[in-house]
């Protein structure tokens, strides 16, 4: 018999949800609550690290306490910088040119249409902040200079943001309301939230897609920028970390469309959890490679950068082949072909197919494995003197392991009898023969 614990009463509040699912909400309201002041604490944390501990984990005789404290305080500048960029982008997200693409269907028979145009907006943003540096109004290092109190203040902008989304998902969409004031504000009160309600600028889509992935880049570039001044150089390491780093971007904005299908656009409400995991968290934490590598330069073995390549297009490789399978098998599962052969699926009660043909008859999430590889090229060109720079792989997996149990549950939930069948015959969740 499955344990279960009562909820609060609440609006569109589930009766009784069970331990498993509470783990996978990230620990239930208490989780909630913990997450939603630890995360800007160890962002703040890593900053401490490779700004004023010379870039250990854990804090040395020579770390610089008391800088760190007068370097995190706020300024007016530093919010101008980050309210301004997020202004900036929210106006290309409405008017740069792009295509409009319509997403999956919704839980209530609709279909959001969405302005993709990543690619414009990613390049009008590269434009001018370049043009900005070169003329000298606002060179690249000021965002280095100012990151302790853009931290902050974009800590601070998360906290109020995500308030103003649970007062505009309760206000506007009270269906995913759980009755728990910490958790629809840490998983999210409105699942859609538009501005007109029935207009394009989705904040959910413009967050996951705009403003921390492209400052994200502009970070990773500032830092090579310091990096040449001090040294009159940019090292081989801090190269081939933001190369990787900018073609994952670049190919993110290239194939836009594609984030419509994920689990944070069809699934997640959006509250605490993707609204600072997508403007403080992302830009903030993923360029703690380029950070490391400013100060700790050394020359690359020849075996570090060999393995460091093969690493990244393997991983590429392994990515892309087993989504386009994917994308063949739903574009058209009666004649799709895969390594030659016609596709393989169960077909559900629901109506719904699932391929167990290709690499989806290996794993049921074989990407992850893509995934992780191109993680880890993009800190081996740190080496390991420091663990630092290793955060992100080590984060990164945690993080897709979650989100496998999490899509295990909602689709064992979803499918019933048919799922137990899919998962007989594909039994491996990430790596075959290992997990």
């Amino acid at each position: 018999m499955t344990e279960t614990i009562p909820s609060s009463a609440g609006e569109g509040q589930r009766d009784e949800e069970t331990l498993e699912e509470l783990v996978l909400e990230f620990g239930g309201t208490f989780g909630n609550l913990t997450l939603i002041l630890s995360l800007p604490l160890i962002t703040l944390y890593f900053y401490f690290c490779w700004r004023f501990n010379g870039g250990d984990v854990l804090p040395g005789a020579a770390a610089d306490w008391s800088g760190f404290l007068e370097g995190i305080a706020p300024t007016w500048k530093a919010a101008a910088m980050f309210i301004g960029w997020f202004v900036f982008q929210g106006v290309l997200q409405q008017w740069a040119p792009g295509t409009l693409t319509p997403g999956t269907d919704l839980e209530d028979g609709r279909r959001l249409m969405y302005q993709t145009n990543g690619p414009s907006s990613f390049i009008i943003s590269l434009a001018v902040v370049f043009g900005l540096h070169l003329s000298g109004i606002f060179p690249l290092r000021t965002w280095i200079d100012e990151l302790g109190a853009l931290i902050s203040v974009g800590i601070l902008f998360c906290y109020v943001f995500a308030g103003f989304m649970y007062w505009w998902g309760k206000r506007t969409d009270p269906r995913h309301l759980t009755g728990s004031f910490f958790r629809d504000y840490f998983m999210g009160a409105g699942h859609n939230p538009r501005f007109p309600s029935d207009g394009l600028f989705d904040f959910k889509f413009f967050c996951e897609a705009r403003p921390g992935l492209i400052l994200w880049l502009v970070l990773n570039v500032a830092f090579m920028s310091v990096q040449y001044e001090r040294y009159g150089f940019v090292s081989w390491a801090m190269i081939l970390s933001a190369a990787f780093q900018m073609y994952y971007v670049v190919d993110y904005f290239i194939n836009e469309a594609a984030v419509l299908t994920t689990m944070d656009i069809k699934h997640e409400n959006f509250g605490f959890m993707l609204v600072f995991g997508d403007l403080a968290w992302v830009p903030f934490t993923y360029t703690l490679q380029a950070a490391y590598l400013v100060d700790h330069v050394h020359e690359l073995p020849m075996w570090a950068a060999v393995l460091t390549v093969a690493l990244q297009v393997l991983g590429l490789y392994i990515f892309r082949v087993v989504n386009l399978q994917k994308h063949t098998f739903r574009s058209d599962p009666e004649n799709a072909r895969i390594w030659g052969k016609p596709v393989e699926y169960i077909s559900t009660a629901r109506g719904s197919k699932l391929l167990v043909s290709g690499f989806w008859g290996w794993s049921r999430h074989f990407n992850y494995v893509g995934d992780i590889l191109m993680a880890i090229s993009w800190s081996l060109p740190a080496l390991f003197d420091s663990a630092l720079p290793w955060f992100y792989p080590v984060y990164f997996a945690i993080l897709l392991l979650h989100r496998e149990r999490r899509d295990n549950y909602f689709c064992s939930k979803k499918y019933g009898q048919d799922w137990e069948q899919y998962c007989a015959r594909v039994p491996w969740r990430i790596i075959p023969g290992v997990y």
